[in-house]
Order: structure tokens, then C-alpha cells, then sequence
């Protein structure tokens, strides 16, 4: 989307390291939010139509109290959903500026999905509560003339509810989809670039993290019931046993279908990941999280299986932190498949900031002379030193200085086979004409 990339200013390494903070922080919002709200719209919408088809009067309860708990409130759902969305697209601008990645595309088509279906789940909200005022009504008013106002209303209001359950699905289902995409290219930033959207979405990558997030979800949404109706909420909803233990039931077998896929599923993705995404960092987050998984399964056996319900809040909670510690995992990762880019728009920003300040205006920089006493000491063009030979790393760089100035200016550790580089303390203006000498002199000696 180009004219928000035509607002993105520039920014510090200081800076873009607090936008991965702050995108963190936001998921740690969002991705909890809209897994219990997809969830619980799916099984109200399922217990919905088993009451229908078998009339049991706890599925229909059951149906009521999902869609009224989990998804709370029209205004917090504005926030979480929408604002924490249109957060993360913002964010994505700024450290994706000047990639001509899809991403952003993506996160934007992301956004109105999401905010359609929820607009449509909170109308399937108020007007499953209007249906159920009206069969009441219904129940006590006897047939007659006088009534066809009402038969139309109620019929309005129950095709526009089953109108609205499905749109929520089906936009809220889409756009988790997409937006999962988005996140998984940039989780493979510069290892995988797909050539378009649809194989993007298809992919094997994203499939396989958005099969890990439906089970988050639809496992999370479980828990959470167990929380409200177990902990919470038990005193404000003042239920039977009969109907306690039929959401407690309802709730676990969800939970823990959905749960032990999980580990495998994460241990799957993270094969797929190069090489150079990997980090300690990365994989304690990981470990950690799957032991809070396994954990939260043998409190989830405690609740179900011995009724102790005083272990529904550590259920929660302890999944809770897993989903987290996930998406810190996911950070970490992005953190490191994007960090060269950072410090092309690090580089940018200094290089603007310097202009600004009037450095290097007027300044004379022989080239060779800067890099014979910079980098001459490490560095040869034909031959390894302390760093690799030039004529073997150079080639990458042709038709890509920028990126030749950004690793002189923040030099990151590539091979193994070599200690990392120490930062030569090169000013923009000097960056430049060190990267232009390398290749120019390159092209030259390979002639």
C-alpha cells in the first residue's frame, strides 16, 4: 500500500528494536482475543444447530452463553480486534519500509476480513439475544390476527442472525488466514519470497502454522469456558450441576483434542525455518512454552477427569503464558530474519540525520586510502585473512550497494568459519564510498 509507505519516517536501530517490542505487545493482545472469539463464535453456531436438530435444551444454553461470555463487549472488541490489527499493519509498514515485500498487502486485506466478521459476530450477538426474547414471547402469545408484524420481525431476526454466524465464520476464518500468512513471510524474510498471493497462502509454511493456530484457538476457547464457568464467572451465572457438568465436559474434550497437536505442529514449523533464523533465544522460548503446554494438560485432567475446579484458574493461565511465550518465539524469529533489513533503514536514518547536521558536506574521502587503513588489515580481494576473501562474498552484492553500505555501517555475523566483523566506525558519507570502491574494484579485477 503505497500511501502508507509514503508516511513511514525514518528510524534508529534504538527505534526499530522498540517497534518489535511494541508489535509484541500488541499480539500479546490480539492473538489471545481473537482465537476465544473465533472459537466460541464456531461452537455457538455449532450448538446452535444441535438444538435445532435435537431440541436439548443445555445445547441452546450452551449456545446463549458462549457467544454472550467470551466475546465480552462491543467497545473492547473495537480495541483488541480492530485497533490492535490496525497496530500491527502500521508496524509493519515502518520495518518492512523499502522491501517491496507482501506483507503489508496482505496485513491490510487482513484488517477489513477481521473487522467484518467481527461487526457480523456482534450482530449474530444481539440478535441471537432478540430470538430468544421472541421465542419466549412466542411461547406465550397465543395465534391469531394480530400477529403478523410480529411473525415478520421474528423472522427477520432469525435469518439475519443465521445470516450473520456465517459471515462472522467465514470473514473471521479468512482473515486469520491471511493474516497468518503475513506474519509467516516475515517470520521467512529473505529466505522465502512467494511469487504471489495464493501461493503464499498455500503454502506449506503458512498451512502449517494456520492449522497451529486454529488448534491455539478452539483449545484456548476451552479453557477459558472452564475459567468463566468454573472460577469467574460461577457465581454470576449461577448454574445447575447438570449444566456445569456438561460444559465442563463439552469444554475439556475440546481443549484437549485440540492441545495435542500442538507440540508437533510447532516442532514441524521450526524445522522449516533456515539456518540463519535460529537462535538460543528462540528455541528457550520454545521449549518453555511446550512444557507450560504439558503442563496445562495435567491440569486439564485435573478439572475434568478428578472435578477439582480449583485448578481451572491454573489451566488458564498456565496456556495462557504458552500462547505467549509462542508468540515471543515468533518475534525472536522475525527479529532475525529482518535484522539486515534493520540495518539498511538504521543506515538511512544516520545517513539522513548526518545530512541534516551538515556532516560530510564539502569533504574530500579517498576511498582506497579509507579502506586500506579500515579494513585492509582483515580483508583481501583474492585471498582469506581474518575475513573471507572479497571475490567470494562481493558477487551477492552486486546491484545492491545499499545493503553493502548498511553491513560496512552495522556489520552482523554471517559465517561461521569467521569471527564476527568489528564495526569499523565508518560515517555514511564514508560507508558509501568504501562500498562503491569494493565493488567498483571488483568489477575490475574480475575483468
Amino acid at each position: 500500500m503505497e500511501f502508507l509507505d509514503n508516511l513511514v519516517l525514518p528510524q534508529s536501530a534504538e527505534h526499530i528494536q522498540l517497534l518489535h517490542y511494541m508489535l509484541m505487545l500488541i499480539l500479546f493482545l490480539f492473538i489471545p482475543f481473537i482465537s476465544i472469539v473465533f472459537g466460541g463464535t464456531v461452537l455457538s453456531y455449532l450448538y446452535k444447530r444441535k438444538f435445532n436438530k435435537e431440541g436439548k435444551k443445555e445445547y441452546l444454553l450452551f449456545a446463549k452463553d458462549t457467544i454472550k461470555i467470551l466475546p465480552v463487549n462491543s467497545l473492547v472488541g473495537l480495541i483488541l480486534g480492530v485497533m490492535s490489527l490496525l497496530a500491527v499493519l502500521l508496524i509493519m509498514v515502518q520495518l518492512l519500509h523499502k522491501s517491496a515485500f507482501p506483507t503489508v498487502n496482505d496485513l491490510a486485506l487482513s484488517f477489513f476480513l477481521v473487522s467484518f466478521g467481527l461487526i457480523s459476530l456482534y450482530t449474530y450477538r444481539i440478535t441471537f439475544a432478540l430470538k430468544l426474547v421472541f421465542d419466549s414471547v412466542k411461547k406465550d402469545t397465543a395465534s391469531g390476527e394480530g400477529n403478523s408484524d410480529f411473525d415478520t420481525y421474528y423472522q427477520s431476526t432469525s435469518k439475519l442472525s443465521g445470516t450473520a454466524v456465517k459471515f462472522a465464520i467465514l470473514f473471521l476464518l479468512l482473515g486469520m488466514w491471511i493474516f497468518t500468512g503475513a506474519l509467516t513471510t516475515v517470520i521467512y524474510f529473505d529466505a522465502w519470497k512467494p511469487s504471489s498471493f495464493f501461493t503464499t497462502i498455500f503454502s506449506l509454511r503458512v498451512l502449517l502454522n494456520f492449522v497451529l493456530w486454529i488448534c491455539v484457538a478452539f483449545s484456548f476457547t476451552g479453557i477459558t469456558l472452564l475459567f468463566l464457568f468454573l472460577f469467574w464467572k460461577k457465581d454470576e451465572l449461577n448454574i445447575s450441576e447438570e449444566y456445569k457438568n456438561f460444559v465442563t465436559s463439552v469444554s475439556s474434550k475440546m481443549s484437549l483434542f485440540f492441545s495435542l497437536p500442538i507440540p508437533l505442529l510447532l516442532l514441524m514449523s521450526v524445522g522449516l525455518l533456515p539456518d540463519s533464523h535460529l537462535s538460543g533465544t528462540m528455541f528457550a522460548y520454545l521449549i518453555l512454552s511446550i512444557i507450560l503446554l504439558f503442563l496445562s494438560l495435567n491440569f486439564l485432567y485435573l478439572v475434568n477427569y478428578k472435578k477439582q475446579s480449583k485448578y481451572a484458574p491454573y489451566l488458564f493461565f498456565t496456556f495462557l503464558f504458552a500462547v505467549l511465550f509462542l508468540i515471543i518465539k515468533d518475534q525472536v524469529t522475525i527479529n532475525n530474519a529482518t535484522k539486515y533489513h534493520s540495518v539498511i533503514l538504521s543506515t538511512e536514518y544516520e545517513k539522513i540525520l548526518a545530512e541534516l547536521k551538515g556532516e560530510g558536506k564539502g569533504e574530500i574521502i579517498n576511498a582506497a586510502e579509507l579502506y586500506q587503513v579500515r579494513c585492509g588489515a582483515c580483508h583481501k580481494f583474492d585471498q582469506k585473512l581474518v575475513g573471507p576473501a572479497h571475490f567470494d562474498v562481493l558477487p551477492k552484492y552486486i546491484g545492491k550497494e545499499a545493503q553493502l553500505v548498511a553491513f560496512i555501517r552495522n556489520p552482523v555475523k554471517v559465517d561461521p568459519a569467521y569471527p564476527p566483523m568489528p564495526n569499523p566506525g565508518l560515517k555514511p558519507a564514508e560507508a558509501e564510498a568504501v562500498a562503491k570502491y569494493l565493488l567498483e574494484e571488483y568489477q575490475r579485477l574480475k575483468q
